[in-house]
């Protein structure tokens, strides 16, 4: 399709619409921004960011008050907007523990709360591969970095390689690490969904987060290298402390192909 010279060089039209549509926009910025370590400790002031999104101050403070909600930044008269909590990224491209992951921003604790035998639920011996009624090993932690808590993880193992395990040190070791020792094999693949749920009253006490709050639920089944599948997790992350991350490659178009 041809594209006229009056197209071409038309001038930039503004974009319009509620004022609420133009604050989350500034927001979306702004919040990559902070992630990504663009903007540490105090924001510029209203009136630059107003300049620099090409928008009201009115707006600006709608979009600030977005992320103030998130916990993402403070706000107080005569000292402006700070950057109030930090975020770690978490990636999606390979498969790796909280404490691999977070291995640069200091030690992750894990708070044991059950590790047992248990009779496998029926879904979670279909995705383990074993038969109706037979035990797994059952290991839910509290996970923390320095005391901040971020994840509660509930993990179902494999009889065998979960009973191995179990001799290990659970409290500081990603159970990753463990099933490489333990079966000698390198973990391969794993089958993952990643979902935003509400925290329940309970869960939210224990991740010392509000009634409701967002948080990060992932369900992600491991196999060693050898295809077995072995760990089937669901993890509850804080939705205001941890930011999932990876990188995507579009195969080749339809339109290409044919």
């Amino acid at each position: 399709m041809q594209v006229s010279e009056t197209t071409a060089h038309a001038e930039p039209t503004q974009l319009r619409g509620h004022r609420a549509d133009r604050a989350r926009r500034v927001a979306d910025i702004l919040r990559h921004q902070i992630l990504a370590g663009a903007v540490q400790g105090t924001l510029p002031a209203e009136q630059e960011l107003a300049a620099e999104h090409d928008t009201s101050r009115n707006t600006v403070r709608e979009a600030l008050a977005l992320l103030r909600d998130e916990g993402l930044i403070d706000r107080a008269p005569k000292v402006g907007t700070r950057v109030a909590a930090r975020k770690f990224d978490h990636g999606l491209d390979t498969l790796r523990g909280l404490q691999e992951t977070l291995t640069e921003h200091g030690t992750v604790r894990n708070e044991v709360r059950a590790a047992t035998h248990i009779t496998a639920p029926p879904a979670v011996a279909r995705r383990l591969g074993l038969a109706p009624g037979e035990r797994v090993v059952y290991i839910e932690r509290l996970r923390f970095l320095a005391e901040l808590p971020l994840s509660l993880d509930l993990t179902y193992l494999a009889p065998d390689v979960g009973a191995a395990v179990l001799a290990h040190d659970l409290a500081t070791t990603d159970v990753f690490v463990l099933l490489e020792q333990v079966t000698g094999q390198s973990l391969g693949a794993a089958e993952l969904a990643l979902e935003a749920v509400a925290a329940d009253p309970h869960t939210a006490t224990t991740l010392d987060t509000p009634p409701g709050a967002p948080l990060l639920m992932l369900e992600r089944l491991t196999h060693l290298d050898d295809g077995r599948p072995v760990d089937l997790e669901y993890i509850r992350m804080r939705g205001d402390r941890i930011t999932m991350r990876g990188s995507l490659t579009r195969g080749a178009p339809e339109w290409k192909v044919l």
